[in-house]
């Protein structure tokens, strides 16, 4: 270890508090954090020099992989120019380019408008604040519930988290709303739909949940009973937008258009803070009003729109369309699934949950009981396949596998071989 990674480790130990992470273990002595200086495509590279695939797209962020060029150079070319400025009241080119390149990726006439934040958090907060709004405005106050589902995960910040159901990120906070949690469609029954301002599901596959999958068609049932209804519905497409599940976002595979949807990570390819929140014409219009009836959206950040940001995302897209990403996603999809379902061999893997390219392996005791957790079976698992170059993380043990989309038959047989060798080293034991 040299000198610079020392000195990084140790006003890490001494200053630092990381997300999710358990900060006795991290701070004792004989722990030796791993340092990542660099990467390219799907690899990462730490101080050593040792090489991993980014075995979850840094958080289901990465898409293209590290250093694309394109994004590269987008950004640099940003720089030049100016690298930040307010959109309170002002506008930018690359924002509101941004924004008609989202809107165009939906059918004509359905989301038609974009609110710019930061994280996929404060995606879903605005959205939560749109809806409340929109049904104050329209002389329906009542309005004030939000259905959300067992399992869910929204983000963490205050309005967010009131909406999840897993006690872990759960806060008890729900000023001026109430939350409803169902565990699926057959408990519709429990909400009074006139009292609701909006459903709010993540499509397809819970992701915080352990990657859960939902039934086939229960999306499509959903908009139906909103719609019958006049609810709203909220998708979270933080973690499924932009090609992780096969299709640009994963509502297209029911057919299914939102009211509102938040979008996140993969917005930027993965290198830079931003989020966008797409609504209807109608949601917008209900805040239009005279200067003597104020329903402007009091809502927003310093960072809104920053230009680099922007730069990023409109160079991800651009590399949507060369690169033909979607439809070269699917041969690999098909080889994910391959390889996943060796794996399933395995007698610790309990269950194996693929959307697109997204996946869960979950490991129990080979009688299909779980593992206890103080044993952090999941963990101890990542960090025996960071021996064999995998880089990923579990909840709690579902061990989560979603690679950047550029990533190699190659590299995908070898993460695939590492999550094995893994599970066999620390299971078995």
């Amino acid at each position: 270890m040299n000198a610079a990674t020392r000195v990084a480790i140790s006003a890490d130990r001494a200053h630092t508090w990381h997300p999710f992470t358990p900060m006795r273990e991290w701070c004792a002595p004989d722990h030796e954090p791993l340092v990542l200086l660099s990467g390219e495509g799907a690899v990462l590279r730490d101080s050593e020099g040792r090489e991993y695939l980014d075995g979850n797209s840094s958080i289901w962020t990465n898409l293209h992989g590290h250093r694309h060029p394109k994004i590269d150079a987008a950004i640099r070319a940003q720089l030049d120019r100016v690298a930040h400025t307010s959109f309170l009241g002002f506008t930018n080119p690359p924002a509101a380019q941004l924004a008609a390149e989202l809107v165009a990726l939906w059918p004509a006439g359905t989301l038609t408008r974009v609110f710019f934040s930061d994280d996929g958090s404060t995606a879903i907060e605005v959205a939560l604040k749109m809806a409340l709004g929109h049904w104050r405005h329209r002389g329906k106050p009542e309005r004030r519930q939000f259905v959300s589902f067992r399992g869910a995960y929204h983000g963490d910040t205050l309005g967010a988290a009131s909406l999840g159901q897993i006690p872990t990120f759960r806060t008890a906070s729900r000023e001026g709303y109430e939350v409803v949690e169902l565990a699926d469609l057959s408990e519709l029954e429990k909400v009074e739909p006139e009292r609701v301002a909006a459903v709010v599901i993540e499509p397809l596959i819970q992701g915080a949940a352990g990657m859960q999958l939902w039934p086939s068609g229960m999306l499509r049932e959903l908009r139906a009973w909103t719609e019958q209804h006049g609810v709203l519905l909220i998708l979270d497409e933080v973690m499924t937008g932009f090609g992780r599940t096969g299709t640009m976002f994963a509502c297209e595979q029911e057919g299914v258009v939102p009211d509102l949807i938040a979008l996140a990570k993969g917005l930027t390819g993965g290198y830079l803070p931003l989020a966008a929140t797409l609504t209807r014409e109608r949601i917008f219009e209900s805040f239009l009003s005279d200067p003597d009836e104020d329903r402007t959206l009091y809502y927003g950040h310093s960072y809104t729109a920053n230009q680099l940001g922007c730069a990023a995302a409109l160079a991800s897209l651009e590399i949507f369309r060369e690169e033909k990403v979607l439809a070269s996603l699917q041969p690999k999809i098909a080889r994910f699934s391959e390889l996943l379902a060796e794996l399933a061999d395995l007698p610790h893997v309990f269950s194996i949950r693929q959307c697109g390219f997204i996946a869960g392996i979950e490991v129990r005791r080979t009688d299909g009981t779980p593992f206890p957790p103080a044993d952090r079976v999941g963990a101890q698992v990542c960090r025996a396949a960071r021996a064999c170059g995998l880089l990923t993380r579990p909840i709690r043990d579902t061990i989560v596998l979603s690679p950047p989309n550029c990533v190699t038959d190659a590299q995908l047989t070898s993460a695939c071989s590492a999550i094995s060798a893994a599970v066999a080293e620390i299971c078995h034991g």
